[in-house]
């Protein structure tokens, strides 16, 4: 009977790594058909590798000053003109999508680990663990996520680290609280079960059998997430509370240029454009990964 119920088993996974296989093959054709996410693709590929090789391509040291051509309009010497300091805007364009790009990528990284913890774990054994986490979670949910974000940089200090770290906690329970309702729907499974039977332990369960059934809607969080963390480390740089000066990043740039709007209009646009852009590129790949993941959303 126990062999029978593992060769039953093993047919039973071999068959889901077909489907699952043959998903993913569907998924990536359903995403390359969405105009809006290969778009939304194609550009946030491009910011990223400009992030990557960005000492290569900046054209100047972006905390060069020259003072002999401060606040320059567009022209072919300066592409994007020069700030108050002389210093390139381009460069410092360049520069800076590592800094905003670290922020969002990190935060999400801390973001995404405690919450999938968290509901992971209050899915699956509910009780008063559940109770007592989603109280704390309602909690922090009565705070808008900027306020609480300014809150843990208060208490932490200002700095570009502390600014991840205080965007991390605040998408939080965004995570948790998706990865519950996807873990209380998975531990019903017919596969779970039969791991039980096997005499699987609560961590293995977890970790091969449901974390795996609960990865797309985690993706499309993520993505969706990283707009909201660029954003958010943005606003905390634009306040003096996440990049220090003279460091490159938009929100930083954005927040010098705000005595030289009238005089100086390229020294707000062009940081506040790579933060548009930036930001609905994620959107719209964040769009088509709902899309193509999810199966209520399927037309086709």
């Amino acid at each position: 009977m126990a062999q029978q119920t593992q060769r039953l088993t093993a047919t039973t996974w071999g068959s889901r790594r077909t489907d699952r296989s043959s998903e993913l093959r569907k998924t990536a054709h359903r995403l390359a058909r969405n105009k809006g996410a290969l778009a939304g693709g194609v550009i946030l590929t491009l910011i990223v590798l400009t992030a990557l090789f960005a000492p290569a391509l900046a054209p100047e040291d972006a905390l060069e000053q020259s003072y002999g051509r401060v606040l320059m309009a567009p022209n072919s010497e300066t592409l994007l003109g020069t700030d108050q300091f002389g210093r390139d805007i381009l460069s410092r364009i360049v520069i800076g999508s590592r800094q905003s790009l670290q922020v969002a990528l990190i935060s999400i990284l801390i973001a995404s680990s405690i919450g999938t913890v968290l509901g992971l774990v209050t899915g699956y054994y509910g009780g008063w663990i559940d109770m007592s986490v989603q109280r704390l979670i309602d909690v922090q949910l009565a705070f808008p996520g900027i306020l609480f974000a300014l809150a843990v940089v208060a208490v932490l200090g200002p700095g570009l680290r502390n600014a991840m770290i205080a965007v991390g906690l605040s998408l939080v329970p965004a995570y948790a609280r998706m990865v519950r309702g996807s873990v209380l729907s998975a531990r019903e499974n017919a596969y779970v079960d039969a791991a039980r039977v096997l005499g699987a332990s609560d961590a293995r369960i977890l970790l091969r059998h449901i974390l795996p059934n609960i990865l797309a809607p985690i993706m499309v969080l993520s993505t969706v997430g990283v707009a909201w963390s660029i954003l958010i480390g943005a606003s905390l740089s634009f306040l003096g509370l996440g990049a220090q000066l003279p460091d490159p990043e938009w929100g930083l740039d954005l927040a010098m240029s705000r005595d030289y709007i009238r005089e100086a209009w390229w020294m707000s646009t062009f940081p506040g454009l790579a933060i548009m852009l930036t930001v609905i590129s994620v959107n719209l790949l964040g769009e088509g990964l709902r899309d193509a993941l999810d199966p209520r959303l399927r037309t086709r």
